[in-house]
């Protein structure tokens, strides 16, 4: 694989990250009648659906031809990666960042099948028309240029990676230091306390409404 093809994918795996990150602020915009900086970094992108969609059109371009089994394929990448990312941050930072448990078809509250569906046929738009579009955008792009661009990209995403981590090393800290004996205590208090860490805090907070911490193996919702 050459640095061009390196470059071009990482840039599209920027490109989707932030389409989903788009996505994401259109859809609470009309839930929540609010703007809200969706997702895990504090700029405007979420990687797990730049990771996915990345998946789907170098994994799946062979079967382009086969409508049903190419929907079907990318409904199984998409819940295998929802399953194992909210596993690992759940490990990672002791707190459930998003809880399916409400929906019918769940499976552990990590996944539905509700929300798996719209993105199989997301992931054919995307294969269809949207991927189509972006590498003809990319291809046109002096490979210099190209370079360049996606360097300081990158730059600014690892900081912004550093940033978050930061932040939500902070909050995993004070889940397990403070009210690990009684979690309606930290239900109640938690949310208040994190609110006045930072900026930062808060909008990860807002960005994540649902989300539940993990305290000696109780898990519980931060309340509003």
């Amino acid at each position: 694989m050459t640095i061009n093809t390196l470059l071009k994918y990482f840039l599209l795996f920027i490109m989707y990250a932030h389409l989903g990150w788009l996505m994401e602020v259109v859809l609470t915009l009309f839930t929540e009648k609010k703007l809200i900086n969706r997702g895990f970094l504090i700029g405007p992108v979420c990687p797990i659906y730049g990771v996915g969609l990345l998946l789907i059109i170098t994994l799946l371009k062979e079967y382009s031809t086969r409508p049903l089994v190419l929907f079907t394929l990318v409904i199984a990448i998409c819940m295998i990666l929802e399953y194992v990312t909210s596993y690992l941050m759940e490990k990672l930072f002791h707190a459930r960042w998003w809880d399916y448990s409400q929906m019918k078809y769940n499976l552990n509250g990590r996944i539905c099948l509700e929300t798996t569906i719209p993105f199989g046929l997301g992931g054919l738009f995307v294969i269809y028309i949207v991927n189509p579009l972006f590498e003809r955008l990319l291809s046109i792009i002096n490979p210099q240029v190209m370079t360049i661009i996606a360097i300081l990209i990158f730059i600014i995403f690892i900081i912004d990676i550093i940033i978050s981590f930061s932040v939500i090393s902070k909050m995993k800290n004070f889940f397990v230091k403070k009210y690990q004996d009684n979690t309606e205590v930290m239900s109640n208090r938690v949310r208040e306390y994190l609110t006045k860490l930072s900026p930062l805090t808060k909008r990860l907070l807002d960005s994540f409404p649902n989300i539940r911490v993990k305290i000696n193996d109780v898990t519980t919702k931060i309340k509003n």
